[in-house]
């Protein structure tokens, strides 16, 4: 590799950061501010201290409950749980709920956080189909009727592709759902914070969220929201003392107390209230409007290189129907040389391979060679697209 040394000095003082996709950097400086609050002002366990430090901590957790209620149109705060992550959150719902027997639908853009535990499951007698996608990443919806058996439980979707930002149309399947008897269980990784979301008029029963990307929250937090009663249905992943019923030795039957055993991770709790409070305040809406802005202009540039025969766009060609994750596959070379010569030449942080998702890359045509993908967020700026343009035109002649 050809690496003027004027670059690479460039690159050792220049960060671009296009990886929002996997995590948002930066976070809102409050949300470090808060979680160094905790560890130095608080540090007490909820439900475990008789003290006052005890109960501010459990009134900021419920406080942090009572807005991503609100945030998802959930129901109530005593119906959202905390986990490490929505991996965690999807093998909690998933391996719960679901017997020997049962069938489920997902579609095929799925990330590894639902494939993998649905695998395992096909152990324990446990089946699934994936509903079509074509080569943009587009939900084949009307395929999925004749996907449906009298033993269909339950469709679990992502809200959005983590590989080439597609929008799958979760409103319309929770529709779908709710007219076959069907439960709907959604991942809003790559739409929490980005999108509006609505349980109750998207029909969605059960709903995971991680808190370190689109809510700007630290890593090692995450959770879900169900629909109420539907707790009674899912068998509890993990078990021990919660701080509460402590008398009994069998799994608290109240919410959220029946899914949270052992010491949950304060820390980013705090962290990610503050994170809540910055979208609040900044709206949901000029978030997107801004990371829809940022990916409108880099489709463009996009779209210079592929007449140029540099690069193939993977998924829509345009900001509608899209959040901002975009996957390009390179002519010239290949993607983890890119990826690579893009951080050490010009300092700019992309993720190459499959994602975590091998399906949607076969339905995008790209497995199993994978993509190099760019994810601007709400604090990447209009130079450091120009900045990731300009590399792009002419890293692969120098590979």
């Amino acid at each position: 590799m050809n690496m003027e040394p004027e670059r690479e000095t460039a690159a050792a003082k220049r960060r671009i950061y296009l990886d929002n996709a996997c995590t948002t950097f930066p976070k809102p400086p409050q949300v470090a501010e808060a979680v160094s609050a905790f560890l130095t002002g608080i540090g007490a366990n909820v439900a475990r201290g008789s003290y006052g430090s005890a109960y501010d901590a459990e009134e900021a957790v419920f406080e942090t409950r009572d807005m991503l209620s609100d945030l998802f149109d959930g129901y109530g705060p005593r119906h959202v749980v905390f986990t490490k992550n929505v991996t965690e959150s999807l093998n909690v719902l998933l391996k719960g709920l679901l017997k020997p027997g049962d069938h489920v639908l997902v579609s095929q853009m799925e990330h590894n956080a639902v494939m993998r535990p649905l695998t395992q499951l096909t152990e324990k007698g446990v089946a699934f189909d994936r509903i079509p996608c074509d080569r943009a990443g587009r939900l084949l919806l009307e395929e999925a009727d004749a996907l449906v058996r009298p033993e269909t439980r339950a469709v679990v979707m992502m809200h959005a592709s983590n590989v080439c930002g597609t929008v799958l149309p979760i409103r319309e399947v929770g529709e779908f759902c709710r007219e076959r008897g069907l439960l709907f269980l959604v991942d809003s990784a790559q739409t929490a914070g980005v999108l509006p979301i609505s349980m109750k008029e998207m029909h969605i029963d059960a709903l995971a969220f991680t808190g370190h990307k689109g809510l700007m929250g630290p890593q090692g937090i995450g959770g879900f929201l169900l629909r109420k009663g539907l707790e009674k249905e899912i068998e509890p992943l993990l078990s021990g003392g919660t701080g509460s019923f402590s008398h009994l030795e069998t799994v608290p039957e109240v919410m959220p107390d029946r899914f949270e055993p052992g010491t949950m991770n304060l820390p980013g709790i705090y962290g990610l209230r503050a994170g809540l409070v910055w979208i609040r305040e900044i709206g949901i809406d000029v978030i997107h409007q801004r990371e829809t802005k940022l990916t409108a202009r880099f489709l463009a540039g996009v779209r210079e290189m592929e007449e140029a025969g540099l690069y193939r766009l993977c998924g829509l060609p345009g900001t509608e129907g899209r959040v901002g994750v975009v996957s390009l596959v390179p002519l010239l070379a290949e993607q983890s040389l890119v990826c690579a010569a893009l951080d050490d030449v010009y300092g700019i942080q992309t993720r190459g391979g499959l994602h975590c998702a091998p399906s949607a890359h076969r339905a995008l045509g790209t497995f199993p060679e994978g993509t190099v993908r760019f994810s601007a967020g709400y604090f990447t700026t209009e130079e450091e697209i120009d900045a990731a343009l300009a590399a792009l035109r002419e890293v692969q002649h120098g590979l």
